[in-house]
């Protein structure tokens, strides 16, 4: 099963209980029904949306400066330019 096919398989089967639940299939109290039931999907969301900045934070918080991929991508470029000279390319030395 694709990631695809995993995920809309998930998303259908969260749905339809959903509305189970709020169609009054699944029974719960008069309270639950009618006040939390109907906002379970925005509490989803903020939820996710809230999930997804944390992720997004933690990944800038924890960036790694990596100092020896920038010297290995400066000697590439430096062998990249001598190679092109050599070829009688003019490509500024900057």
């Amino acid at each position: 099963m694709t990631r695809a096919q995993q995920t809309i398989s998930i998303a259908l089967l969260l749905s339809s209980l959903y509305l189970a639940c709020f169609l009054g299939v699944v029974p719960f109290s008069p309270k639950i029904q009618n006040e939390i039931v109907p906002v379970l999907p925005f509490w989803a969301l903020v939820t996710f949306g809230s999930y997804l900045l944390f992720k997004l934070g933690y990944g800038v918080f924890t960036f790694n400066d990596v100092p020896e991929a920038h010297k290995e991508l400066m000697a590439e470029i430096s062998l990249a330019r001598a190679d092109l000279q050599k070829k009688g390319v003019d490509v500024g030395n900057d």
